[in-house]
């Protein structure tokens, strides 16, 4: 399994991040134009269409296309796991059905006086076994421009 992890500092308080951050509009906001995402349905954890906020046991289906190249990939993933302490919050998706053979993304957020940290830490597998393991190099980079991207208009956002 390989794990990828980024941070970034936002100067803006930690409530407005995790609100942020709590809703498919937040996932919309920080995706870059150039993945060509879809969001195709959201489902709460009761069966409601489009909830409000992404409890555990919610169902995102997604699609994109990078750089308009190849067919749409699909991808659904479901929220497993959502804490909020004093200070400090994090949400957990997994992946059940799109390009990877194991996808875990973990986000956390951390109040920093009027600040607040981003991290996000990323457990995958890629598909293809030994062939995978093989482009495994070619992927970081990838995850690298993609969530460069992502902390980048995060605080385009917030701030």
């Amino acid at each position: 399994m390989q794990t990828y992890e980024r941070e970034t500092t936002v100067d803006s308080p930690f409530d407005s991040v995790w609100g942020f951050h709590s809703r498919i509009s937040g996932l919309e906001g920080v995706t870059p134009d150039w993945l060509q995402l879809r969001v195709e349905r959201v489902i709460g954890p009761d069966g409601e269409p489009d909830p409000d906020v992404l409890e555990p046991g919610s169902e995102i289906a997604l699609s994109m296309r990078p750089f308009g190249v190849g067919p749409r990939q699909h991808w659904t993933s479901v929220i497993t796991a959502r804490e909020r302490g004093e200070g400090s919050a994090y949400f957990r998706d997994e992946m059940v059905h799109g390009p990877f053979d194991h996808w875990e993304h973990t986000h956390t957020f951390f109040a920093d006086r009027e600040q607040t940290v981003i991290r996000d830490r990323v457990e995958y597998d890629l598909p293809f076994g030994g062939l995978g393991d093989a482009v495994e190099p070619v992927s970081t980079l990838g995850f690298e421009a993609m969530f460069r991207a992502r902390h980048r208009l995060a605080k385009a956002q917030l701030e």
